[in-house]
């Protein structure tokens, strides 16, 4: 189980970007050469955005010209957003009486899903 998943509302707290917020829209594992795992990292919705020169593809009907798209961000440069507290918080993982493992912020104890 993840601390982060798509679809979180999650807090940039380094970078270029800190204290921007978003919606995580996707999490992939890069890996090296060696297939070495460089860790996880996470799109979000409107942060790290980079100007990209763009070719027309006429098959696809994509004009050519400058695009903005966004760049991926390693994991630990990312935590959940509290709408409680609002602020971003640490996320933890345990498991209920019932054998459920859920996530929960640490500053609170409150879970964060059901």
């Amino acid at each position: 189980m993840r601390k982060i998943k798509t679809g979180d509302e999650i807090v940039v707290i380094t970078g270029k970007d800190r204290g921007r917020r978003g919606k995580v829209l996707s999490i992939s594992e890069k890996t090296t050469y060696g297939s070495k795992s460089r860790g996880l990292w996470v799109s979000v919705e409107g942060v790290n955005l980079v100007k990209k020169h763009q070719k027309p593809n006429p098959q696809a009907n994509q004009p050519g010209g400058i695009v903005s798209k966004e760049m991926p961000l390693h994991i630990s440069n990312v935590a959940l957003f509290n709408p409680e507290t609002s602020k971003p918080s640490k996320v933890g993982i345990k498991t209920l009486d019932d054998g459920k493992k859920v996530r929960y912020f640490k500053a609170t104890g409150e879970v964060v899903d059901v």
